[in-house]
């Protein structure tokens, strides 16, 4: 199999007969051995790198389940292309070294590469910029400062990469250039494994180590990414990234957005794609809820046929989805309305962890009453499902808290949750029914405290 790309620049061509081997362990076969190893699934930011695809942002991805067919006509940058052609180190680097940045040294490459993009981009949210880069040993505060003295500094020349756009060749496994291509072999191939941003399937094959099979890489359907705003919906293709909707929904739906922050990190969120999180049906993935609260719609293909339902249709039991041989979801539409929205996540760290209860509450208020309720959530079940019995007790009462407290004890009728690692069984139901009656007042959000 051959995978052209760009690397610091030069046009390159990865050999592979493994489709799952990861940009970070050719990186460092090749000698390019900046990019390191810490945790291998995504969570340290050690393996950092730049990657630039046909819309010229360049975007901070894990290396370490990134796989080669992914990059096709990508640009990527490691650490080792940032310095200038004639050895000019980046802004961020000078800053680095000026502001005491680093000490023992691994991990400063994984957030130069992070911190280089962020300002390539112009993003100025440093905190949460480098919230997936790990360091033991700075306590951060050097990190913050460089990342803000190197704000105003300009944009190096040789860090516009250009992506070049290019097809994989020689390949036994599938690589679609649209929504049809992929339609009509599926169906064929019922059995294929399909790869989208990699962020789940990814720890398969670096911790699991998973026999794969065959492979369908979607990272060449265009057409299945975007989010588009009509009239009457929100309407969110399969292949959108985490990062782009999370910036698209902030003007509808802010407190989605803020959970969507806390979905995964800066590398997590560019990578991950909504399609993927709801496709894979975890019980504890972070969207569902919120897309069940506001009434989302799931439309799924398979070949030339299509069929749509209510999100919270396709989540039948646990590890057992509403999908058909040879079909997947095309897109998501979210139905236009007021934002009455609060999302709710508990984990045991703020950022970049797995949710114990993820609430989310629709609660629309007319003519001094709720109305239209919907409540959904994630941990509670072996699916992400609707609080039915507590949505009926607040349907037609003013948003109160004695009507939160009803809505609380109703949670009893609605779930039975299971005690796992992250949370017993009365810890769950207690935090949900907690998460209800803090509805009743203006305390902040779980998204808004911090220690």
């Amino acid at each position: 199999m051959e995978i052209p790309f760009r690397l610091n620049g030069e046009d390159v061509t990865a050999s592979t007969d493994d489709p799952t081997r990861t940009l970070l362990d050719w990186l460092r076969a090749g000698g390019l051995t900046g990019t390191k190893e810490g945790c291998n699934e995504g969570d340290c930011g050690a393996c950092s790198v730049i990657v630039t695809g046909e819309d010229g942002a360049p975007r901070a991805f894990n290396a370490c389940i990134l796989f080669l067919p992914q990059l096709a006509g990508r640009a990527v940058r490691t650490v080792e292309g940032l310095a200038g052609p004639d050895g000019t180190m980046h802004p961020v680097q000078d800053a680095m070294v000026a502001h005491h940045g680093s000490q023992c040294g691994f991990c400063t490459p994984g957030f130069i590469t992070t911190m280089a993009a962020a300002h390539a981009r112009g993003d100025t949210d440093h905190a949460d910029q480098i919230a997936g880069n790990l360091c033991r040993c700075t306590g951060y505060a050097p990190i913050l400062r460089a990342g803000r003295a190197a704000e105003g500094a300009p944009v190096p020349a040789h860090m516009r990469d250009v992506a070049a756009p290019a097809a994989v060749s020689g390949s036994e496994h599938f690589h679609p250039q649209d929504a049809d291509e992929l339609a009509e072999w599926f169906v064929e191939n019922p059995d294929a494994t399909v790869v989208a941003g990699a962020t789940d399937i990814g720890l398969w094959v670096t911790k699991q180590f998973r026999p794969m099979g065959k492979l369908a890489f979607l990272a060449g359907c265009d057409d299945l990414r975007g989010v588009r705003v009509t009239e009457t919906a929100i309407e969110i293709g399969a292949m959108t990234d985490m990062e782009t909707l999370r910036h698209a929904i902030a003007p509808h739906h802010p407190s989605l957005a803020e959970l969507l922050r806390r979905y995964g990190s800066v590398q997590v969120r560019n990578a991950a794609t909504i399609g993927g999180n709801v496709a894979n049906g975890s019980p504890i993935g972070d969207s569902p809820p919120p897309l069940i609260a506001l009434g989302a719609v799931l439309h799924l293909r398979q070949g030339n046929a299509r069929r749509s339902m209510p999100i919270e249709a396709f989540f039948l039991d646990y590890g057992k989805q509403d999908r058909r041989p040879g079909e997947f979801v095309e897109g998501i539409d979210i139905p236009r309305q007021e934002d009455a929205l609060t999302c709710h996540k508990l984990s045991k760290r703020f950022d970049q962890d797995i949710s114990a209860v993820c609430g989310a509450f629709n609660l629309p208020v007319v003519n001094g009453v709720l109305a239209g309720v919907r409540i959904a959530f994630g941990g509670m079940a072996g699916i992400p499902k609707r609080a039915s019995h507590a949505e009926a007790a607040l349907e037609g009462r003013p948003r109160d808290a004695a009507a939160m407290a009803a809505a609380a004890e109703a949670l009893a009728e609605d779930f039975a949750p299971l005690s796992d690692m992250r949370a017993s069984a009365e810890y769950r139901l207690e935090a949900a029914r907690g998460m209800l009656r803090r509805l009743a007042t203006d305390a902040p959000t779980i998204l808004e405290v911090r220690a």
